[in-house]
């Protein structure tokens, strides 16, 4: 996995196992790799790997059964969703209507370029 240097590693690696919760590659209750084994398989440090995993637990995107691993939460996919549109909303989308705005684009401008 390449890394960007604009976001922490533990960010990008919880942004890839949302994605592949929303592929559908697991689902619900579905067990996920350990911290080790993610972080083999990435290469990074088990810590930024652990670190991924209790920011996913505490969105409540998976979940912990001691002493058998993680698991994917009920209704991950509808926690992914909220929270991406959220970030949407606030992050991206003021930027994406003020350069909108800075090149005199307008909605109907963009409703032809989708068409």
């Amino acid at each position: 996995m390449d890394f960007k240097k604009q976001k922490p590693i533990y960010l990008q690696m919880a942004d890839r196992l949302c994605e592949r919760i929303m592929a559908g590659e697991w689902d619900d209750d579905e067990r996920i790799p350990s911290v080790r084994e993610l972080a083999a398989t990435l290469g990074v440090n088990p810590n930024t790997a652990m670190r991924t995993f209790d920011y996913l637990q505490n969105a409540e995107i998976i979940y912990n059964r001691r002493g058998v691993g993680y698991f994917v939460a009920p209704k991950a996919k509808e926690h992914i969703v909220k929270q991406n549109r959220q970030y949407f909303i606030e992050e991206e989308l003021p930027e994406f209507v003020q350069r909108m705005n800075m090149l005199g684009l307008t909605w109907e401008d963009l409703m032809q370029v989708t068409k």
